[in-house]
């Protein structure tokens, strides 16, 4: 049978100190908790235990004894006032027995604690105000410091600092407790971006007309590669792992660039390619870490036309810190957003694949490292963005990216909807990458109920090259109109050569 606890510092203990003088110790004056379980904790000492009769509300209880003392064996007590009585022998038969009786309160509901979902600061850093109400609440305390309720339950706590989530705790007497998660969400100011690659920033061929859509106002956002599919990092990280090896290439440095561009008061987003990383993947298996590689049910390194040991496993715990370190070190240098890319599983049948290590779904692993991985960013300044397939919008499982989960733990998502990735129908399109200011527009629609709802924001990637038609001036600006039109003014454009229409962009003044 279960047994009642009283739930005071763990249990409490009545003491006999006379067979004729009985006293009951260890019941406060405010309600407690009652909980089933089978370790006795009601205890009763007395030199007479075996003559001890326990009554809880008028009924007998069963006893054990154990080591010199009474433990009480009863079912969990309602919610309610309740009588414990012990009865004990008198030292003198004829004289009967003596009783000593105790009321107690049980008290097993939790406050109600009511507070927002979400936190929205203006920008990272920003303190936030915290109101609620908790009632029937005791003590409150708000990011683990204590705050006083007032006779309604009502309560305000100023954050200084707050971190991605702020845990808000309704405690009564009796000990119940009640939790919220409050999810701190970050307004992102927005972007006009062009992507460079590190090489491309070392050329003035490629980076001079960049700069100079930048003083026109065409853009207000660079992208420069931290970490590119070939897993190499371009500038001159200091991450130990990195340097080991050899990934590191030292073709910008990335202080300069961070430098200039903020100077001329253009945002520096740096993208970190996370787990197509064929550097990081050859040296885990030649050093016998096969683990960190995603693996093909034989057991032997996935290719699948990206070459051995291109795809690392996204569910290792090396292989997330190594990115997640090049994360925050890359914020920690002035990058204002990291921006991950290839954060995925490979595409092609899962069946087929082996994910060492993986507990979960591979759409919940991907999420989860998106969640370790804003925490280290936004402690260092930066904000957290994730580029995403634009088919994840309603194929969730095809390469493990889903939308809702993942919007959770980032500031906003970057989907790749460039119609000459769109197969025909897409969307009701007949030819997507012929009629882009329809694909665009309806893809991002779909985005937009995806993450309805929530605090992220969609910031495209719009396509700035020809695949199987020829793009100019007017398809780029076809797709940031659709993007305007669906009410996502930012964007960011992709070219492989790094070579951008300017003059489909319009100016802005700062």
């Amino acid at each position: 049978m279960a047994t009642l606890v009283l739930l005071i510092a763990g249990y409490f203990v009545l003491r006999m100190l006379s067979t004729e003088d009985v006293r009951v110790g260890g019941l406060p004056s405010h309600p407690v908790r009652s909980e089933t379980t089978s370790d006795g904790s009601i205890q009763i000492r007395s030199e007479t235990t075996a003559s001890t009769q326990i009554l809880l509300d008028g009924r007998p209880v069963p006893t054990s004894e154990q080591g010199g003392a009474l433990a009480v064996h009863a079912p969990s007590a309602s919610d309610g006032t309740h009588v414990l009585e012990v009865v004990t022998p008198r030292a003198v038969s004829w004289l009967g027995s003596s009783s000593t009786t105790q009321e107690f309160t049980v008290d097993s509901a939790a406050p109600e604690l009511r507070v927002e979902d979400s936190l929205r600061p203006n920008k990272l850093g920003e303190p936030v105000t915290v109101h609620g109400k908790a009632a029937g609440a005791d003590e409150v305390t708000v990011a683990g410091k204590a705050v006083e309720p007032g006779p309604d339950g009502a309560f305000s706590a100023v954050v200084d600092k707050p971190e991605r989530e702020v845990q808000v705790v309704a405690t009564d007497l009796a000990g119940n407790r009640t939790e919220r998660t409050m999810t701190v969400h970050i307004k992102h100011p927005g972007m006009r971006a062009v992507h460079m690659t590190g090489l491309a920033w070392t050329s003035d061929t490629l980076r001079e007309p960049v700069l100079d859509m930048a003083r026109q106002g065409r853009i207000d956002t660079v992208e420069l590669d931290i970490k590119d599919e070939s897993g190499e990092i371009p500038y001159g990280s200091a991450v130990p792992e990195a340097n080991r090896i050899g990934a590191v290439k030292n073709y910008y440095d990335a202080r300069e660039a961070i430098d200039q561009l903020h100077g001329m008061g253009v945002r520096v987003v740096g993208r970190l390619v996370a787990f197509k990383d064929p550097v990081l993947g050859e040296a885990s298996w030649r050093e016998g870490h096969p683990e960190r590689v995603v693996q093909t049910a034989g057991g032997q390194p996935w290719s699948s036309g990206y070459g051995d040991f291109a795809f690392t496993n996204f569910a290792d715990p090396a292989v997330q810190k190594y990115n997640i370190d090049i994360a925050a070190e890359a914020a920690s240098l002035g990058f204002d957003d990291i921006l991950y890319d290839y954060v995925r599983r490979p595409d092609g049948g899962i069946e087929k694949m082996r994910f060492a290590g993986l507990t979960t779904t591979p759409e919940t692993g991907i999420a989860e490292f998106l969640r370790e991985s804003q925490a280290a960013v936004r402690s260092q300044g930066a904000l957290l963005g994730a580029s995403v397939f634009g088919i994840a919008v309603d194929r969730p499982t095809q390469i493990a990216q889903d939308i809702p989960q993942m919007a959770k733990y980032v500031d906003y998502i970057a989907p790749m909807v460039y119609p000459s990735h769109w197969g025909p129908g897409e969307f009701g399109v007949a030819d997507p990458n012929t009629a882009p200011y329809d694909i665009v527009r309806r893809s991002l629609d779909k985005f937009s109920q995806a993450v309805a709802g929530t605090d992220v924001q969609i910031i495209p990637w719009l396509q700035d090259f020809s695949l199987g038609a020829s793009y100019g001036p007017a398809e780029v600006g076809a797709q940031i109109d659709a993007a305007r039109d669906g009410g996502m003014p930012s964007y960011l454009l992709w070219a492989p050569n790094c070579r951008y229409h300017g003059e489909a962009l319009v100016p802005q003044k700062p």
